[in-house]
């Protein structure tokens, strides 16, 4: 009399056996990875996946970028981006449940913004900060050793620098801080 089920040797079906499973419409759509840490660099492979939290097989996905139908599949692979991928994407599940089929559920994802940063201009950012620093602290630290040299009064090199502006030549013992207005430049003419 039984089939082999424990339950099914006193003529009743087992309980996995007498209710056939559920039919769920789909909910709770979603997108991993759920958000995107930092803007994408152009050229970057970029591959997003649909899921569900619920829903009876079969369930088929639609991808959406900007509101328009892209791709269908649960993955979305847009291999190495640029620009034109920047953007609002979401996936679209659907499934149909009945006898019929005419009953459609669908569950829409939450957007996820992309955005595809052009290669190379988080280099010439960089490039551009450096030169910026650089050009603000090589005078500084110029200035500062002529006021330090000044002030501790040096003594001079035996040789005098050949340069003829004022900068950073050493005051003598005796000499009074101003110096008057300096000297005009003189061209120099090669002999």
């Amino acid at each position: 009399m039984g089939t082999g089920s424990p339950d099914s040797r006193h003529g009743f079906p087992s309980p996995a056996e007498a209710l056939p499973a559920p039919l769920l419409p789909v909910a709770n759509a979603t997108i991993s990875p759920a958000a995107l840490a930092h803007p994408v660099r152009a050229g970057d492979p970029v591959t997003l996946r649909c899921s569900v939290q619920v829903g009876s097989a079969p369930v088929t996905f639609t991808w959406l970028h900007n509101g328009r139908e892209v791709a269908r599949g649960p993955l979305l692979e847009l291999g190495n981006v640029h620009v034109g991928h920047s953007g609002t994407y979401q996936c679209m599940a659907t499934n149909q449940l009945g006898q019929d089929g005419h009953r459609v559920f669908r569950a829409l994802s939450p957007e996820l913004a992309l955005t595809v940063t052009p290669r190379g201009q988080w280099d010439t950012v960089a490039t551009g900060v450096a030169g910026s620093l650089l050009f603000l602290v090589l005078p500084v630290g110029v200035i500062v050793g002529c006021h330090r040299w000044h002030r501790l009064g040096l003594p001079r090199s035996p040789r005098p620098p050949r340069r003829r502006g004022r900068c950073c030549t050493p005051m003598s013992r005796g000499q009074s801080g101003h110096r008057g207005p300096p000297a005009p430049l003189r061209p120099r003419i090669p002999k």
